[in-house]
């Protein structure tokens, strides 16, 4: 399994669970920890096994933004993954999920500070815990600078434009309970369990037919810019197929038989 300096990543279960590791640095972006967040996405949409991912911070805090300096590659951490970036440069944007979606569900685990690039990183995961004391927003305005990480595309496809529109151009902070009230989060648990509980849902996914579980999530975004009617004749064309899938005819057959099922991805 892969991983960097600043980036760490394990398998609990069928869940790959991906840490930013630099909490020095409430676990601000750098070289080192783009390249293992893009590794990782990459890792779980190649391994079957990986059913769920869940993404989170070390030591209280998700992410704090980009750090320029460590993106600069200044010093020797980032200095040694330049050629990475020369290589593709879009991986940065391919490791904060702007411009690649996991096929696999990503649930964010938010602790402490997940402001300006952490708070874009947020909006391109699937379901979203935070934990009470938990710090959001996008701060890029008052320093007199524009968040490019796909906030002005995204945010107001997600919650109401009000609240989006508000959150870009004030660029002041949101509380968990705030976020959860506008829409940007999904659950507020007592501070330090985020990764609990984004790990309790993630096993409730991973009990589900992973073949559903994928075809669901790629329904979900590639319709949402079609009209209804668009939509609805998209959703027959990959949902059909699932019910003749092997892992279809088995969780009918355990429903029947009134046991957990074994699903094969077949």
């Amino acid at each position: 399994m892969g991983g960097t300096e600043h980036l760490t990543a394990e398998r609990h279960g069928a869940t790959m669970v991906l840490t930013m590791n630099r909490p020095e640095a409430k676990n601000a972006l750098s070289l080192p920890l783009l390249v293992g967040l893009y590794d990782g996405w990459m890792e779980a949409d190649a391994d079957d096994t990986v059913r769920s991912v869940v993404l989170t911070g070390a030591g209280g805090d998700f992410c704090a933004g980009m750090d320029l300096k460590a993106l600069a590659g200044k010093g020797i951490a980032g200095e040694s993954y330049r050629d990475r970036l020369k290589a593709d440069p879009d991986l940065h944007w391919k490791a904060m999920l702007r411009h690649h979606r996991p096929r696999k569900p990503v649930i964010a685990a938010v602790e402490g500070y997940c402001v300006a690039g952490g708070t874009e990183i947020l909006q391109g995961t699937d379901i979203r815990v935070a934990g009470e004391g938990a710090t959001f927003g996008l701060f890029e305005v008052r320093r007199g600078l524009f968040p490019i990480g796909g906030s002005t595309v995204r945010l107001p496809r997600q919650i109401p434009r009000t609240h989006a529109l508000e959150m870009l151009l004030t660029g002041r902070p949101y509380s968990a309970e705030e976020a959860a009230r506008i829409g940007l989060v999904g659950h507020v648990v007592p501070t330090g369990t985020a990764l609990a509980k984004a790990l309790e849902i993630a096993e409730q996914i991973n009990a589900c037919g992973p073949l559903a579980v994928e075809a669901v999530k790629a329904s979900v975004y590639d319709t949402a810019e079609m009209t209804e009617r668009e939509g609805l004749a998209a959703e027959l064309v990959r949902g059909w197929p699932i019910f003749d899938t092997a892992d279809a005819k088995e969780g009918a057959r355990a429903f029947a038989e009134k046991r957990p099922a074994l699903y094969r991805r077949e």
